[in-house]
């Protein structure tokens, strides 16, 4: 066990409904993520749990500083813009 590493028996396991709820993006959002790599997850059966301390460094690390942006659509006030 890494430094920071909790024994798998004290890690608290959630559903991608669970996750989703956290994050307030669909299910679907949930899956994208865990299908690219960019969330980690186990598989149990036919269904995925993730970490809930992944969710939480997975927010952490796509957390955006607020103030004003500028975007090729304009000013926007830390929200990030896909065109």
């Amino acid at each position: 066990m890494g430094a920071g590493e909790r024994p798998l028996s004290e890690v608290k396991f959630l559903t991608v409904a669970e996750v989703a709820t956290v994050m307030r993006v669909s299910k679907m959002t949930v899956y994208r993520l865990v299908h690219s790599g960019e969330l980690p997850a186990i598989r149990v059966g036919r269904s995925f749990r993730v970490p809930e301390q992944a969710v939480h460094d997975y927010l952490r690390e796509a957390y955006i500083e607020g103030g004003p942006r500028l975007s090729a659509g304009g000013l926007h006030r830390g929200r990030v813009i896909q065109e």
